[in-house]
C-alpha cells in the first residue's frame, strides 16, 4: 500500500469554500447526484459500520435530495464490500462506510501470497464518523468477573476459550490477537461474516467472548445480559465509565479503535469538471460539506449518543492523517499474527 501517495492525494483536495459560488450554481446542483446513491457497508446489519451508515445515509438524503441506499455486502471479513467500492465508477454515486480493518486487510492477503482485491489508495477519505475502542464482553453467566480471571483460566486451558469476530484479520479479530500476545495466552478464534453475526453467536452462547464497539454492546450490558471486562482504548472514556482499559491492566501495545468512516472511489471528481459536463466538478467537496452538516445535526448525534457511541467527526485532511497513522501502527500487527493456517 502506497500510504504516502494516499495521504498526499487526500490532502491535496481543496475545500469547497475555496471555490466561491461553485456550490450555489443551480446547474452544478443538478449535475450531481443524478440518481440514487449507494452506500456500501462491507458487513451484515448489526455491527459498527451499519450503526454508522444508517443515520448518516438518512441525513444525507435530505441534504442531497436523492435516496442514499445502504447496501450490506458482507464477505471475506470486509474485503468483498471494500473491493466493490474501490472498483465502482468514480462518479459520486457509490460510497463506502468502512471500518478500521479496511486499512490492513490488503496486507493480510499478502501474507498468503495473494493479490489484494483492492488497495487503500483506491479509496478517497471523506469524513470519519465514529471511533470507539473495542470492548471485551462476557455473558452474565460467565465465570469471569475480571480480565485477570480470564487470563488465569486461559493459561490453564490454552486454545479452549473461544471468541467471535467479524472475520479473519477483521476489526474484532485483531484486538484479540493483540491481547493474546500481550497476555501470553492462546484463545480459540471463531470468525463470522460480520460484527452482527459475531454478536448473535456470542449472545447465543456459541462462543465465550466477543469484542464489539460500545454502541453495539452497551444495550446488552444495560439489560444485564453481558458484563464488560475491559476496553482497548488508550484512556478511560465517559461512555465506558468504570470499565478499565487494557493498558491500565498492564497489557501494553494493545490500543485499538473500531472506527467508521466514509470513503469514495479514487477518481471521484473533486475540482475538475469532465468535458461532457455531466458531473459536478465538486463531488468530493460537496460530500465533505454535506458530512459537516450531518455531523452537526442533533437528530444524528443523538442516535449515536443514545447508543453510547458519540460521534468522532474528522474532515478529510485530519481523517487522512488519522488513517495513515492507524495503518502504520496496525499493519505490523498483521505481520505478527501471520498466516492463520500455520498456527
Amino acid at each position: 500500500m502506497d500510504r504516502r501517495k494516499f495521504l498526499s492525494g487526500a490532502l491535496a483536495l481543496p475545500l469547497a469554500s475555496t471555490l466561491p459560488g461553485a456550490l450555489a450554481s443551480p446547474a452544478l446542483a443538478q449535475a450531481w447526484p443524478a440518481r440514487n446513491i449507494t452506500m456500501i457497508v462491507a458487513f451484515p446489519p448489526g455491527g459498527q459500520a451499519d450503526l454508522a451508515a444508517r443515520p448518516v445515509a438518512a441525513a444525507l438524503e435530505k441534504i442531497l435530495g436523492r435516496s442514499v441506499i445502504v447496501d450490506n455486502r458482507a464477505g471475506a471479513g470486509g474485503m468483498l464490500g471494500n473491493a466493490a467500492a474501490a472498483r465502482a465508477e468514480p462518479d459520486g454515486h457509490t460510497l463506502l462506510m468502512a471500518l478500521s480493518s479496511m486499512t490492513f486487510l490488503p496486507e493480510a492477503e499478502r501474507l498468503y501470497d495473494r493479490k489484494p482485491s483492492y488497495e487503500v489508495d483506491q479509496l478517497v477519505p471523506i469524513a470519519r464518523v465514529l471511533a470507539d475502542p473495542g470492548v471485551l464482553a462476557v455473558r452474565k453467566d460467565s465465570p469471569y468477573r475480571s480480565v485477570a480471571d480470564l487470563v488465569a483460566d486461559a493459561k490453564k486451558r490454552p486454545g479452549q476459550i473461544s471468541f467471535s469476530s467479524s472475520g479473519n484479520y477483521g476489526a474484532a479479530h485483531v484486538p484479540f490477537e493483540m491481547f493474546q500476545q500481550a497476555a501470553g495466552i492462546k484463545l480459540l478464534h471463531v470468525p463470522y461474516r460480520g460484527g452482527g453475526p459475531a454478536l448473535t453467536a456470542f449472545l447465543g452462547a456459541q462462543v465465550d467472548l466477543t469484542t464489539q464497539a460500545p454502541g453495539v454492546i452497551n444495550p446488552h450490558a444495560r439489560d444485564g445480559k453481558v458484563r464488560l471486562l475491559a476496553h482497548w482504548g488508550g484512556k478511560p472514556t465517559p461512555e465506558l465509565a468504570g470499565i478499565p482499559t487494557m493498558i491500565e491492566l498492564g497489557y501494553q501495545g494493545v490500543e485499538y479503535y473500531i472506527w467508521a468512516g466514509l470513503f469514495a472511489p479514487k477518481g471521484t471528481p473533486t475540482a475538475s469538471a469532465r468535458e461532457d459536463g455531466r458531473l459536478s466538478p465538486y463531488v468530493i467537496n460537496r460530500l465533505r460539506e454535506a458530512m459537516r452538516e450531518v455531523m452537526a445535526n442533533p437528530q444524528v448525534t443523538s442516535v449515536f449518543e443514545k447508543a453510547g457511541s458519540p460521534i468522532a467527526y474528522m474532515d478529510q485532511p485530519e481523517f487522512a492523517q488519522f488513517v495513515e497513522a492507524d495503518a502504520k501502527r496496525l499493519i505490523p500487527v498483521i505481520g505478527r499474527i501471520g498466516r492463520l493456517d500455520e498456527k
